[in-house]
Formats: structure tokens, C-alpha cells, sequence
């Protein structure tokens, strides 16, 4: 497994998990975030079910996860632009560090990501 300490904190790899309303509006935002060199990667899971307080209400919600690949030094830019395409008034968007993994798979991460 890699370690990260070698690497720049802005090179860091990490995952920013989202949810969208349906795997479309998901894929529609991921695609553009990829072609823009923002994202690595986006792994789009549809159909879970999200029960959340809203407005002091239980809500019950179908969704899709969407989870971004890029590095740190790019979180709030894909976070910002994600959020202009986004329907959500709050968009779920967490930063998740990556701690390791297979180096020549980080390393494609680091090299996907280097926008225009």
C-alpha cells in the first residue's frame, strides 16, 4: 500500500462524497467535473433510500451517491462547481481523506486532475 507523506498536501487524493436527486443530474455533474480536469473519477451509486430532518420534519428521500476522486489542493473547486449544477438548496458535500491505497493508482489520481 502507498503512503501518502511523500506527497504535497495539495496532492493528497481525496474523495468527496455527494448525493444528487437521481444517477443522471449525478452523472450530468461528474461528467462535466471530469472533462474540466477537476475529477479523476466519479463512482455514481443510484437508488438508496436518505431519511433525514428537514424543516422539523422526518423526511424520506430516494437518492444516488455520487463520489468524486481529486486532490485536495481542488476539494472546494469541485465542491463549487458541482454546486452551480446542483438542484439541492444544501447539497450533502464531505471531504473524505485518503489515507493510502495502490501508489500507481493514486499517482493516475494526482494525473487525471490538473485542470485547464
Amino acid at each position: 500500500m502507498g503512503r501518502l507523506s511523500h506527497l504535497d498536501p495539495n496532492d493528497k487524493p481525496v474523495l468527496i462524497y455527494a448525493t444528487y436527486p437521481d444517477a443522471e443530474t449525478a452523472e450530468a455533474g461528474g461528467r462535466t467535473l471530469v472533462e474540466a480536469g477537476l475529477v479523476a473519477c466519479v463512482n455514481i451509486l443510484p437508488a438508496m433510500i436518505s431519511v433525514y430532518r428537514w424543516d422539523s420534519m422526518v423526511e424520506r428521500a430516494t437518492e444516488c451517491v455520487a463520489i468524486f476522486k481529486t486532490r485536495s489542493g481542488l476539494a472546494e473547486r469541485v465542491i463549487h462547481a458541482a454546486r452551480e449544477r446542483h438542484p439541492y438548496t444544501t447539497p450533502a458535500f464531505v471531504v473524505l481523506p485518503v489515507e493510502g491505497g495502490l501508489t500507481a493508482y493514486l499517482d493516475w489520481i494526482a494525473a487525471s486532475t490538473r485542470p485547464d
